[in-house]
Formats: C-alpha cells, sequence, structure tokens
C-alpha cells in the first residue's frame, strides 16, 4: 500500500511539473505571437504611411502651422503669458513697390464759378479719395529698325563715292524676329509659370502674333545654347573647385529624343554647393542613364567632400571622400521606431 501511495505521488509530481512546462511553453507562444501581431501591425501601419501618407519626417515639437507655409496666415508673437496677433500689414506696405501714377478729376470749366458771387474759383488742393490697381496687358509690337545711310556729295562726282552707315543693335538670334525681351517673356512663362508651349501658342495668337510651338520651343534652345552655356560653364568651373559637394539624381522622362522611345527612363543629376558662406552653385546634368561614369565625368577636377546617398555609382568619382547623407540615415531610425513613440522621442528632432 505504500508502495502505491509513493508511485502516486511522483507521478501526480511529474503531472505537475509537465503542466507546468506546458504553461511556460504555451504563455512563451503567446508572447511570441503578441510580437508578432505587434510587428505586422507596426509593419502595416509603415506600408500605410508609405503609400497614403507622407513621405517625409516631421521633426518633434515642429508646429505644423509653420511647416504649412500657407498664404495669409496669422503671424503670432508671444508676449509673456499671452498670445498677441501680429497686426495685419497696411495697403501702403503691401505695394510699397508698385509705381504710382496720379489721376487728376478737376473741375469741369462750366462748374468753376463761385455758387454764391460768380467769381472763378481757385484751386487750393488735391484731395486724396481712394486708389485702384490697374494692370496693362501685355501687346506684341514690330519694331522694325530703319538704318540710316550717310553719302559725301564732294565725293559723289566721282566714280568711288563715300558711303556711311550707322551702327544697328546685333539681333539676339540671327534670322529671327526674336527679340530680348520676347524670348525671355517666352522662358519665363514656361520655366517659371509652367505654360507650355502649346499654350503659349494661344496667347500669342490671341495678341495677334501666331508663333508656332516649334518657334518658341526654338528661341528657348538656342538662346540657352548661346547665352546660358558659357553661363553654365563657369559655374561648372567654381564648383568642382569647392571643399564640399552635395549630388542626387532623379528620373525623368523626354518624349521624342533621338534614338530612344518615349517611355524610356532618364537621369537628371543634381550638384549643389555646400553651406560655406560662398555663393551657392546648383547644377542640373540630363544624362541617358544612371552610370557612375557620368558623376565622374562631371566632378573631374574635384577633390573634396562628396555627400550623396548609398547609391554605388558615385564610387566611381576619384580623389573624393563619399560622406554619407545624414537625412538618408535619419530615415532608417525613424522608420524602426514604433509610431506611437515616434512624438516623444527626441532623437527624431533633427534640430536637437
Amino acid at each position: 500500500m505504500a508502495e502505491y501511495k509513493e508511485d502516486l505521488v511522483e507521478l501526480l509530481h511529474k503531472t505537475i511539473e509537465e503542466k507546468d512546462a506546458q504553461i511556460q511553453e504555451l504563455q512563451q507562444t503567446i508572447q511570441e505571437l503578441n510580437a508578432t501581431v505587434a510587428n505586422l501591425n507596426e509593419t502595416l501601419e509603415e506600408f500605410r504611411r508609405k503609400f497614403f501618407g507622407t513621405s517625409r519626417e516631421r521633426a518633434a515639437g515642429r508646429d505644423p502651422e509653420e511647416e504649412a507655409g500657407q498664404e495669409g496666415r496669422v503671424e503670432r508673437s508671444t508676449v509673456r503669458s499671452h498670445t498677441r496677433r501680429k497686426a495685419k500689414a497696411k495697403r501702403e506696405e503691401l505695394y510699397k513697390n508698385l509705381p504710382v501714377r496720379e489721376v487728376h478729376c478737376a473741375m469741369p470749366e462750366d462748374q468753376r464759378l463761385c455758387p454764391d458771387c460768380d467769381t472763378p474759383m481757385e484751386t487750393i488742393a488735391w484731395q486724396f479719395v481712394r486708389e485702384e490697381l490697374r494692370i496693362t496687358p501685355a501687346k506684341v509690337e514690330r519694331i522694325q529698325y530703319m538704318q540710316e545711310v550717310l553719302a559725301c556729295p564732294a565725293c559723289r562726282g566721282e566714280d568711288t563715292g563715300t558711303i556711311v552707315k550707322a551702327p544697328v543693335p546685333t539681333a539676339l538670334l540671327a534670322h529671327s524676329p526674336a527679340s530680348p525681351s520676347m524670348a525671355a517673356f517666352v522662358m519665363y512663362q514656361k520655366f517659371l509659370n509652367s505654360v507650355p508651349f502649346y499654350r503659349q501658342e494661344m496667347d500669342w495668337l490671341q495678341m495677334g502674333a501666331p508663333l508656332a510651338r516649334e518657334t518658341t520651343s526654338n528661341w528657348c534652345i538656342k538662346c540657352a545654347l548661346t547665352y546660358f552655356g558659357p553661363v553654365y560653364d563657369r559655374l561648372h568651373e567654381h564648383l568642382v573647385k569647392r571643399d564640399l559637394l552635395h549630388a542626387d539624381e532623379t528620373v525623368c522622362q523626354v518624349l521624342h529624343e533621338e534614338g530612344r522611345a518615349a517611355s524610356s527612363t532618364s537621369y537628371m543629376w543634381i550638384y549643389l554647393t555646400g553651406n560655406d558662406g560662398l555663393p551657392s552653385i546648383i547644377l542640373y546634368d540630363y544624362q541617358p542613364g544612371r552610370a557612375g561614369n557620368y558623376a565622374k565625368n562631371f566632378l573631374e577636377g574635384f577633390s573634396g567632400l562628396l555627400e550623396c546617398d548609398g547609391y554605388t555609382g558615385y564610387n566611381s568619382v576619384e580623389n573624393v571622400i563619399l560622406v554619407c547623407c545624414l537625412a538618408h540615415c535619419r530615415r532608417y531610425f525613424f522608420e524602426a521606431v514604433p509610431a506611437a513613440r515616434r512624438k516623444k522621442v527626441k532623437l527624431l528632432d533633427i534640430n536637437s
């Protein structure tokens, strides 16, 4: 009987130990599953942020109103324990850069006699009543240069008469009606206001100047090569003499490029100088591909720090020290921190 009890007790101990082991295993499994669920939720939120949210990391402690940059927002200045609204700019301050033209509203001649004694009245002042903004629409004119031709009357009777012609300003483009103001306006509309050439073609037609889009496009190309090309080359000479440069590349597509399909992927390489106190230089270099030789050829003669992302193509650039981009490095830390903690972690604040 005693042996039976000992066997029963031993069996109960083993059963309890097995159950404890199973409970610990289940608890560990639950913890692993909870961690997996948390990681999957975090991954799902990260994918949602990348697909549907903003791609930039907002620095902690920054006021969203400051980053919005909306026009007409109310500027606030904190004074001790309360917030005071900054006074709106007056009309005189807003329009101070516009030219002023006064319109004098004179009294009609038949009303300049005194209503009491019929004596002619005198002007004592011009009183300001109101002002308005007026725009003068653009107009196209035909400017014909007429060259003066001089002839010597004393030499006229001889076989070889003396004829002298007055100097004439050189044309912007040979055999072209484009003036400097015309070409500058086309380029201003295209590259600053993003007005395509076909829409400019309709505007010129409404102003009485039927200019085809191919014509204005050729103006931009020829002026860029003739007048901006030397400026670009000079800036490039100064660019490679700096100690620190930033480089990056982005995809673009070019239509009707010779020998390439419209769907082909091209690249715009961007190079800019660092914050060294000298005038900043930003240059764009279009290339049909992303090979490292493009950066190597463009930066020939440069020897300094080259800050870029982790693209291996920049390893082809010789005599430089590659510096990792801190923004790209910071992005991985940003993505590694759970979304619920990002607003609390000061490490994410780029200004800290």
